[in-house]
């Protein structure tokens, strides 16, 4: 890619794989990682997992804006931290390179009593969705899609995280009217090795 890009990585619910295909795609770019909101596992958050994935020299980790205790949504976490989290205190790092950022569960994932994740997400970044195959998720897969497209957001496509499903994929990719930038298989662990290999066959345009 010859300008700079911000990515940012959504799911179409918990445990879909948004932080495998964080790390894929950061590989990807050699470009930053950032996760705004952490809820839960400090010692071992997604930042530390993506991190243990990335092997290029170029990746710098950003802070969270928030590290909460409790692995609950956002706005319950902070609650019990005895504080609040809001879009406003939240500061997309400065940097020259590629960004990616990691959302917090789904798009509706709420922060406090009226912003939720997709408040996180601004004009300029590119939103690529997590798919991960189950029944139920062609209706999740195309909601979100559709939530994303109503708030005007930019969607880059979508990533299926999960062995091929063609009827699933192709009816989602059919209704939604999105690129398909790929898919992840289920496989029996992921390294730096399985991450580059999949990061060498992503397809995230130009």
């Amino acid at each position: 890619m010859s300008k700079k890009h911000v990515f940012f990585i959504t799911g179409i619910g918990t445990e879909v794989g948004k932080t495998i295909v964080s790390a894929i795609v950061t590989e990807a770019l050699q470009a930053d990682y950032w996760k705004p909101i952490q809820a839960g596992d400090l010692d071992n958050s997604d930042s530390h997992k993506v991190k243990a994935l990335v092997s290029n020299n170029k990746t710098v980790f950003h802070e969270n804006d928030f590290a909460l205790n409790t692995p609950m949504s956002p706005h319950a976490a902070a609650e019990i931290d005895g504080i609040e989290v809001n879009a406003a205190a939240i500061t997309e790092p400065q940097t020259e390179n590629n960004l990616v950022i990691e959302g917090a569960g789904g798009l509706l994932v709420p922060i406090n009593d009226t912003e939720t994740i997709l408040d996180l997400i601004q004009p300029h970044h590119k939103v690529i969705v997590v798919s991960r195959h189950y029944l139920g998720s062609i209706n999740h897969t195309l909601l979100t899609i559709e939530k994303l497209k109503q708030d005007g957001k930019q969607i880059h496509g979508v990533i299926f995280n999960g062995n091929e499903h063609p009827t699933t994929e192709s009816i989602i990719k059919k209704m939604a009217g999105v690129p398909v930038l790929g898919r992840i298989d289920d496989e029996p662990y992921f390294d730096e090795n399985v991450v580059r290999e999949y990061a060498d066959k992503i397809d995230l345009g130009s």
